[in-house]
């Protein structure tokens, strides 16, 4: 029985770092599409109106300067996300840093009254994000 006990621990374990792995490329790969191959180009999840990434940090009120600053944030730490599966000691600050900045963007949709689907994409990288960082 306790072998049995250990082996189920293992692949549980095992299972998990599959789960971590598929997060870090699901969200990883997702921001760095949005953020580098969809920018310019209307998606369902823009917020307010907009059909391009610009127009949406118009709508939401912020500064032009402050698209170029999030971008970066989220490019480098979307990198970070994935380097993670070989370097793992970016896993946390990657993955808090995006929650944080995910936050943001749930924010901004709800500044402006956007309905709840548009701000689905952020709250799953949110959820798997703080599930990146505290293995919840």
């Amino acid at each position: 029985m306790a072998k049995f006990i250990l082996l189920f621990v293992y692949f549980q374990k095992k299972n998990m770092e599959y789960v971590s792995i598929a997060f870090q490329l699901i969200v990883g790969v997702s921001i760095l599409n949005v953020w580098l191959i969809q920018a310019n180009k209307a998606t369902p999840w823009r917020g307010g109106s907009a059909k391009t990434i610009k127009e949406e940090f118009a709508a939401y009120g912020l500064p032009e300067w402050s698209l170029y600053v999030i971008g970066f944030l989220k490019v480098v730490l979307a990198i970070a996300l994935i380097s993670a599966i070989w370097f793992p000691n970016l896993l946390k600050p990657a993955a808090l840093g995006l929650a944080f900045l995910l936050v943001g963007s749930v924010l901004m949709h709800f500044k402006i009254k956007d309905p709840i689907k548009k701000s689905f994409p952020a709250l799953l990288f949110l959820a798997m994000c703080l599930f990146l960082a505290f293995g919840v």
